[in-house]
């Protein structure tokens, strides 16, 4: 048995005595498993919220994506940081209402704002639709990094199996809470090898940061720059702020929000977690010294090149320390997506249609996580083409709740209930209508401007879903006027 697989194996297990300690005695009625009973501090709240930068995605396709796509990377750097400027303002009114309230889950927090179960109840679905592609993503992930940092010794069907039965266990018996605990210890870890990876392998291989960019430069001109079409400024610009307004739109972001204490833990992240964020340029810096480290990855196996750096720079008992980090990056969002998915069949679909009271709905959104693993598990090893497309479909799924949640802040929400659902679904069937058919702005518009004709064509949704929010509102509150008079 190698030293990696030893590290591994026992990361996994200590994941889940973490998780299951987190309990402590506490009684996992409803609220205390979903929102931890609203006593979570600043550093709790911290990598609730922290777990959404640092997932099998970034620990993997930041890298990746480094390696495979160059300058357009750091968008993903930028957006983070945008949306947690966003929160200072966002969430603290969003966590008093819920707290006066006692709401549980983002579709609560809509159908209260609007007076409306449909309009909770189609959020409801929006969440699960692009939940289940984003726990299939962390599965995938941890398959790939458990069979690589193994040197194939665990498959990656077992990886994944081991995993989900990882994490439904302690998210059954401590819910949030046994994601908080694990997530303290992932964000340890992974900070370690991030900046670890970060600073040794480009100084190691080539002599610092400044050399590496020039010799990648000289070999690949003007892969470090945006590219004058496709992944072009027009496309930088629009996906971050596409992807900013969405970042807290996830069910399971939102739902982070209802664990706080307090307003100000909202406020210390929203200082810290941007800088926090800067953690990530070292996962990129691990991709971009791999590019002529270990050449010739191509599509998919683009994932791979931190994993194929390390293993061929490292022992393997180092190798699986840094696939002990990555399982983290997979079981810790992956808890709270579980849970999260459950609660919202439960408390948010099946609820309004039966009347079930509280303890029916507890014992139900925990009987739901093996469902949820079931599913996520079986898309997992299906593969193919319709889980990409949902998964892209995803960020741009959750984006369109954004103009609700925001102008429900406002001191006269100009939406009413019906605009706001009509606004949601314009948005969303533009959303299935463009991924279905591969359309971009060039495509819907051959008229644009040049620079404009690379726009992240969720824009389009975006703005329909606004357009058409503002018409419904507008006619519905003319026709009530007269009678009102």
């Amino acid at each position: 048995m190698s030293a990696a697989l030893i590290i591994i194996g026992l990361t996994a297990l200590g994941a889940l005595l973490l998780g299951l300690r987190a309990r402590g005695g506490r009684e996992m009625h409803l609220e205390q498993w979903v929102v931890g009973g609203r006593h979570f501090g600043t550093v709790l709240v911290f990598v609730l919220m922290a777990g959404e930068i640092y997932t099998t995605f970034t620990f993997l396709g930041g890298s990746g994506y480094a390696y495979g796509h160059g300058g357009p990377t750091y968008y993903i750097l930028a957006y983070g940081c945008l949306a947690y400027v966003i929160s200072y303002w966002l969430l603290p009114p969003i966590w008093r209402y819920a707290r006066e309230h006692r709401l549980l889950s983002q579709p609560d927090y809509l159908a209260a704002r609007y007076d409306s179960q449909s309009l909770g109840i189609l959020v409801a679905v929006v969440g699960l639709i692009a939940l289940i592609p984003y726990l299939v993503l962390q599965f995938k992930g941890l398959g790939i990094i458990v069979s690589t940092a193994s040197y194939g010794a665990i498959p990656s069907t077992a990886a994944v199996w081991i995993g989900a039965a990882v994490v439904t266990v302690y998210v059954i018996f401590s819910g949030v809470h046994g994601s908080a605990w694990t997530a303290v210890a992932k964000d340890t870890l992974i900070l370690a090898v991030a900046l670890f990876l970060g600073i040794y392998l480009p100084v190691r291989l080539y002599g610092g940061y400044g050399q590496m960019f020039s010799a990648i430069n000289q070999a690949k001109p003007g892969f470090l720059a945006l590219p004058a079409k496709g992944e072009s400024i027009a496309w930088f610009d629009s996906t971050v702020l596409l992807t900013a307004l969405g970042f807290f739109m996830w069910p399971h972001s939102f739902g982070s929000v209802f664990t706080a204490r307090s307003e100000h833990v909202f406020r210390r992240n929203a200082i810290l977690l941007p800088v926090y964020q800067l953690i990530l340029a070292f996962v990129f810096f691990t991709g971009f010294a791999a590019i002529l480290q270990v050449p010739g990855l191509k599509g998919p196996d683009i994932d791979l090149a931190l994993f194929r750096l390390s293993i061929k720079e490292f022992a393997p008992w180092f190798v699986g320390v840094i696939g002990a980090a990555g399982v983290l990056t997979a079981l810790v969002p992956g808890s709270m997506i579980m849970m999260t998915a459950a609660t919202l069949a439960a408390q948010n679909i099946y609820r309004p249609l039966s009347g079930a009271d509280s303890v029916r709905i507890a014992f139900l959104s925990k009987a739901l996580v093996p469902v949820v693993a079931l599913i996520a598990v079986y898309f997992t090893l299906q593969g193919g083409h319709t889980i990409v497309a949902l998964l892209l479909m995803g960020y741009s799924f959750v984006t369109q709740l954004f103009p609700a949640v925001v102008m429900s802040l406002t001191r006269r929400n100009p939406l009413t209930r019906a605009g706001a659902f009509a606004g949601i679904a314009v948005g969303l069937a533009t959303v299935v209508a463009t991924s279905l058919t591969h359309a971009n702005m060039a495509s819907l518009f051959p008229g644009l401007p040049e620079a404009l004709r690379d726009l992240n064509v969720g824009i389009v949704a975006l703005v329909l879903n606004i357009i058409a929010s503002a018409v419904v509102s507008l006619g519905e509150r003319a026709i009530a006027a007269p009678h009102r008079a």
